[in-house]
């Protein structure tokens, strides 16, 4: 588990406690769209309902992998 510090929208410091697994997809999903980490998780975050943000990462993530591989 690794912690990792981002900014939301550009003002917003916080930090996100991930696997090494889910850091690692979630900045090959980043470099996919051609856009940073932090602007990821600025998508993730204005998207999410109740979860934390950490937890709502590691659900895009499944998503987006789900999504690539319909039959997984």
């Amino acid at each position: 588990m690794k912690k990792k510090s981002v900014v939301i929208a550009g003002r917003h410091a916080t930090s996100i406690s991930l696997e090494d697994e889910f850091l690692a997809e979630l900045e090959n999903i980043a470099q996919e769209k051609g856009i940073s980490i932090n602007q990821l998780v600025t998508e993730i975050d204005s998207k999410r309902e109740h979860e934390n943000l950490s937890s709502a990462i590691r659900i895009y993530i499944l998503r987006h992998l789900k999504n690539r591989n319909p039959e997984v």
